[in-house]
């Protein structure tokens, strides 16, 4: 079944209109002098056009002059004319597609620096399927408008004014009946042009859908293969792009309807006036140059008119687009940044508090993930959080590095509420090693020093060692320099494992967070790790999330969670002792499995 687009056409909010495309002013703003000299071109190749008609007129109104050299002058005149037009012409889209280029570009980072940093809040709402599909499909739709239409839109409406004003001045009777044919030519723009706008708009969300649909099972194909899925993924995404087609095939027909009808009552009116012109002309009221130059310049208006309906709807399309890329410039983040923020001064020494912590997932509002959560860690010590899964243990992780913000109570380091500091000066003094570690599409050094770009090469292999990384990376095919592939895929699991660590000891950061940092390692390796994580713990505030109890036994202290709350607090040996869930836990993971071996 397809699935409808994330944002429908009626939940957007913001304007419907071409005036939409206003919003795109502050990008243009930086390149005034290009604006100005693309719009001096348009003038001048939208003048020169207009002249052309009259030129005409002359040429034919002495085709039976006695005077060679008067009727050589006016070719050659006009000869020049279509050199001025011709390179005015080759002006104006060098500046305007240039312009178009450059502004798409600011665009396109704009929107994509936005997006990088918004919480994970944001992005629970919004598919980044349908976000790539704004920066890439959106941004081409308003390259097409900047890069041809609007200046093609422009330069119609300077002819069509023109031409209508000439046109007076040539014959006011002819010209009259030819603006009686404007009011038939308008009502249809007006009519099918709200449709059309609608229509666009909804093509638009449903091209988002079918990227974000497409992103989202490329970006686990092995597990949609793994479980034999793919009948079921091609017939949504067929679904998807399905719904697209028929949307854009319903905006195709409108649009098309409208440009029949409009060329077809503006040829029809320009035919009849033509046949009246000829009639004055048999009748000697007016000269045979005069028709041809009124007939020209009817023609330039027509051919106007037709440009203007076919434009429009562009313009309709980009001005959606625009919207929609808006939204994403102006989207307000649920976690912000103080307005007078406190600085960090230095490094931290690492003292972590919770007093009271109460979170709710934005998707879950019904269910707390925390409650009434309240502890205190002291700089160089080593915690460790433990429980079933779902307990709240990755929230803390979260939240301390402020993917979001808490319902209620406080989160501080060394004294400092978190929200009272920049995200940046706060994810500053913290390293983080994922359950699931991120590689990018990169080089292995790469990888490594993604969180201190500047470290030089030294280090960068130093951390690999503390990481038991080294040996496996320098029987890579180009050793540190080896190409990973999208995320990481010509490495293990355990390999990637040992790049993320690696990343963490790199980052020297004061407070180190490991969330199942060596679920994925095999056993020596995990020794190996384990024994770089405990030096490591040593100078730094570390906090780790595990399941594997035999990872955490040497912790100072052993928080255990259950629904949220911290049910219980001690070491290892203090909490078997005590009984309950750790003792249980305890029970299951390591005399059940000395039994079982």
């Amino acid at each position: 079944m397809a699935r409808a687009p994330q944002t429908s056409t009626d939940d957007r909010p913001g304007s419907r209109r071409v005036g939409a495309l206003r919003a795109l002013g502050p990008f243009f703003a930086p390149y005034k002098l290009m604006v100005v000299a693309a719009l001096c071109a348009l003038v001048l190749t939208a003048g020169v056009s207009l002249v052309l008609p009259m030129a005409a007129r002359r040429v034919v109104d002495n085709f039976g002059t006695s005077d060679v050299a008067l009727l050589d002058r006016y070719f050659f005149a006009a000869i020049g004319i279509a050199l001025i037009f011709a390179l005015g012409t080759a002006l104006r889209y060098w500046l305007v597609t240039r312009l178009g280029e450059r502004v798409v570009a600011d665009i396109r980072k704009a929107v994509f620096d936005r997006m990088i940093g918004m919480s994970p809040a944001y992005y629970e709402k919004l598919m980044t399927g349908e976000v790539l599909s704004r920066i890439t499909t959106d941004t081409t739709l308003i390259l097409s408008v900047i890069g041809s239409s609007a200046s093609w839109f422009l330069r119609n409406i300077l002819l069509f004014v023109g031409g209508l004003i000439l046109m007076f001045f040539t014959t006011p009777k002819l010209s009259l009946m030819v603006l009686g044919i404007i009011p038939v030519v308008i009502i249809p723009i007006l009519v099918l042009g709200r449709r059309l706008r609608t229509l666009s708009r909804e093509n638009q969300d449903w091209i988002a859908a079918s990227s974000g649909n497409a992103s989202e099972a490329l970006l686990a194909v092995q597990t949609v293969q793994a479980f034999t899925h793919e009948a079921p993924s091609k017939a949504q995404f067929s679904g998807v792009t399905e719904k697209s087609f028929e949307s854009a095939k319903s905006r195709i027909t409108v649009r098309a309807a409208m440009t029949a009808i409009i060329i077809f009552v503006v040829f029809c009116g320009i035919l009849g006036v033509l046949w009246i012109g000829a009639r004055d002309v048999r009748d000697g009221v007016m000269s045979a140059g005069e028709l041809v130059q009124f007939v020209i310049y009817a023609g330039i208006m027509a051919g106007a008119v037709a440009a203007l309906s076919e434009i429009w709807g562009e313009l309709q399309r980009a001005a959606g687009a625009t919207e929609r890329l808006i939204e994403l410039l102006v989207a307000e983040d649920t976690v912000r940044d103080p307005a007078e923020p406190l600085a960090l001064d230095g490094r931290a020494k690492g003292a972590i508090g919770f007093q009271d912590v109460v979170f709710h997932y934005p998707t879950r509002p019904g269910e707390a993930a925390l409650s009434g959560v309240s502890f205190d860690v002291q700089p160089g010590e080593t915690v460790a959080l433990v429980g079933p899964s779902g307990a709240g243990k990755s929230t803390i992780f979260q939240l301390l590095l402020r993917f979001y913000d808490p319902a209620s109570g406080e989160i501080t380091l060394d004294g400092t509420r978190l929200d009272a500091t920049t995200r940046e000066a706060l994810r500053a003094q913290l390293a983080l090693v994922p359950q699931d570690p991120v590689i990018f599409a990169a080089t292995v050094t790469e990888n490594i020093r993604f969180g201190r770009p500047e470290a030089t090469q030294a280090e960068v292999e130093d951390a690999a060692r503390a990481a038991a990384a080294h040996e496996f990376i320098t029987e890579l095919p180009e050793g540190y320099e080896t190409y990973v592939g999208e995320r990481g895929a010509m490495l293990s699991g355990g390999q990637k494992q040992r790049i993320a660590i690696a990343r963490a000891i790199l980052r020297d950061a004061p407070v180190l967070l490991l969330d199942e940092a060596t679920s994925a390692l095999d056993a020596e390796s995990e020794q190996l790790v384990q024994q770089a994580v405990e030096a490591l713990s040593a100078e730094r505030t570390t906090l780790i999330v595990a399941h594997r109890l035999a990872t955490v036994k040497k912790a100072d202290r052993i928080f255990v969670f259950e629904k949220g709350q911290i049910v219980a607090t001690g070491t290892h040996d203090s909490l078997v002792a005590q009984g309950g869930l750790y003792a249980r836990l305890a029970r299951l993971q390591f005399t059940e499995g000395l039994a079982a071996e």
